[in-house]
């Protein structure tokens, strides 16, 4: 990434209430919702989503703002308030959570105040997504890099956005494994071949109630629950979806009391407890575990 810096536009405000502290930032944008950010001098996050590119950074009054390439300075920030997650939508559904009557979920939101979902394009989710199986965050930052860098169409300002399923249908899965992916190559390769095949099946299957879109997604190759949940709630907008990993799993049963419970348990749990918005209490509850637990 990168790009001269007379390509980029000076700094600004992106909404005029859109605020949250340093640490939130990097939650949000290194967490592992998405991969495709990271982190420059200064304070400085660039990353991509779609064709999409921008520097994000912390100003003052905890300000969020941005700098984009000149080329596409209008669509970037246009975009970036719905990327971001600060619509009224969450704002409302945040204030919904039962985080007046539950002193853990009200210690996590204190503890990263402003902390949205993000709103990511859903076929780039799912391939990160299909890439994460048993790898940490920067492998999977790495991964998904190498895959923009060697077949993506490039991106005013220096980046390389990642190919379509299309594009990725015609990659040879050994030329995939180079990109170190491992095994996870042929359920890449796999799903690409169906989404080539079956143009908009992901906007077919976002289209249906949740439940649906849950089961569609689980037939396509190499997808099981915690990565159909992952791809629901970071890019479809279903807020129902509540992904257990082991974080999650340690967070509820030490701090809800709920030792002995199997996964599946808990997930009804959370979503009677939580309510509709249980994917945001569930992200306010991953990122306190992963600094206390």
């Amino acid at each position: 990434m990168g790009g001269a810096l007379t390509d980029w536009t000076p700094w600004k405000p992106i909404a005029p209430r859109a605020s949250m502290p340093p640490h939130t930032l990097a939650e949000l944008l290194d967490g592992g919702q998405t991969f495709r950010w990271n982190r420059l001098p200064g304070g400085v996050w660039e990353g991509t989503w779609g064709d999409h590119q921008a520097r994000l950074r912390i100003g003052r009054s905890h300000r969020i703002e941005c700098s984009a390439p000149r080329a596409i300075e209008e669509r970037v920030t246009s975009a970036l308030p719905e990327y971001l997650g600060l619509s009224e939508f969450q704002s409302g559904m945040l204030d919904a959570l039962p985080w007046r009557s539950d002193p853990v979920l009200a210690d996590a939101m204190r503890a990263f105040p402003g902390l949205r979902i993000l709103r990511q394009p859903s076929g780039e989710t799912l391939f990160c997504f299909l890439c994460s199986s048993s790898k940490r965050i920067a492998q999977i930052k790495a991964i998904a890099s190498d895959v923009a860098t060697r077949y993506g169409e490039p991106i005013p300002g220096g980046a390389r956005r990642l190919p379509g399923w299309e594009r990725i249908a015609g990659i040879d899965e050994d030329a995939l494994r180079a990109c170190r992916l491992g095994y996870r190559a042929a359920y890449i390769a796999a799903t690409a071949r169906i989404l080539a095949t079956h143009p908009g099946w992901l906007d077919e299957t976002f289209a249906r109630p949740s439940s649906e879109t849950r089961a569609r997604l689980i037939t396509l190759p190499g997808v099981g629950g915690k990565i159909a949940d992952c791809v629901r709630l970071f890019g479809g907008g279903q807020f129902d979806a509540f992904p257990l990993d082991t974080w999650i799993l340690k967070a509820m049963r030490t701090w809800y009391n709920l030792h002995g419970w199997a996964p599946d348990r808990i997930q009804h749990f959370a979503r009677i407890h939580f309510g509709p918005g249980a994917g945001l209490a569930q992200q306010y509850l991953y990122a306190h575990a992963r600094a206390n637990l």
